[in-house]
Parts: C-alpha cells; sequence; structure tokens
C-alpha cells in the first residue's frame, strides 16, 4: 500500500471519529465533548490503529474521556467498517494527547522568562 493511501485511511478514520464525537453519535456519560482527535496512526497491515485523543480540559476529564472512547471502541469500530469500505476494519486503542497542554506550559514558560529579561 502505498503511503498516500495509507495516509488517507489515517484522515478518514480521523475525520469519522471526530465527527462521532461532535456529533454525540457516541453516547458515553465520560465522554467530555471538548474533547479531539489529534492524530491517528495505522498499522502497516491496517490491523491496529491508535488513536490520539487531546483535550484543553483537566487531565481526569481527559482520562475519562480516553477510558469512554475505549468502551466504545466496539460501536466505533463498527461504524467506520460500514463507512470506510475496507476488508478489515482496524482494532482501535485510544491514548490521550497532553502535547497541547505541555506546549501550553512551555510558551508560559519562555513568556515568563523574557518578562524577567524586560525588567
Amino acid at each position: 500500500m502505498s503511503d498516500y493511501t495509507h495516509q488517507r485511511l489515517e484522515a478518514r478514520i480521523q475525520e469519522t471519529i471526530s465527527t462521532m464525537i461532535v456529533t454525540r453519535e457516541i453516547k458515553h456519560h465520560g465522554l467530555s465533548p471538548f474533547v479531539s482527535v489529534s492524530q491517528v496512526t495505522l498499522s502497516r497491515d491496517k490491523a491496529y490503529a491508535t488513536v490520539w485523543v487531546s483535550s484543553f480540559v483537566e487531565d481526569n476529564k481527559l482520562e475519562q474521556s480516553v477510558a469512554a472512547l475505549q468502551s466504545a471502541a466496539g460501536f466505533i469500530q463498527q461504524r467506520l467498517g460500514a463507512l470506510m469500505k475496507t476488508r478489515n476494519t482496524p482494532r482501535l486503542t485510544f491514548k490521550a494527547d497532553t502535547s497541547i497542554r505541555e506546549a501550553q506550559a512551555m510558551n508560559d514558560l519562555i513568556d515568563s522568562l523574557n518578562v524577567k529579561n524586560e525588567e
């Protein structure tokens, strides 16, 4: 499979899961509407996909949302199978992506250093 096809499948999975979260198609009490799918990593054989989920909410809410998505993974896989029309639907694993929060903390640190240098 070409790299272009592989990337296209990753983008399609990301878009589909994001749409399911926004439209509240995934009905789970632990799922925050403020989470988003930041990246999907699909294995070369298309059997497994790691879905990275990020948010600006607290870490415990993000972990709850990841757990909610993991418990709804079967439902999400079934919907992906119907939409993707591929021979196999990848098995989904959801993980928390804290890079946004870490980047914000780094920016705040740099800004505080700039303020101290100006004084």
